[in-house]
């Protein structure tokens, strides 16, 4: 089984990454949020195609749920910025 930290590590070797989050612990079913500057001009599921491809067969065998949120760089900081208002 698969730790969230795993799944952390397997994301940042396979796309940069800016910030990422990784939830789960049933070894199986995760949710993250990965901010990357390789996001700029994609769409959203080519954002995830991103992040997919990143993972690798680990989808196909190890991950059995995958719930992620992506944003860019420059959409993260206005996020961050709109909470401090």
């Amino acid at each position: 089984m698969l730790s969230a930290q795993q799944v952390e590590e397997y994301i940042r070797q396979g796309l940069l990454c800016d910030y990422i989050k990784v939830h789960g612990d049933d070894g199986a079913h995760f949710e993250v949020l990965v901010v990357s500057p390789a996001f700029v001009g994609k769409s959203m599921v080519q954002q995830h195609q991103l992040v997919y491809a990143a993972l690798g067969d680990k989808m196909r065998a190890e991950i059995h749920a995958l719930s992620m949120k992506t944003l860019t760089t420059e959409a993260w900081a206005s996020l961050r910025q709109d909470s401090l208002k």
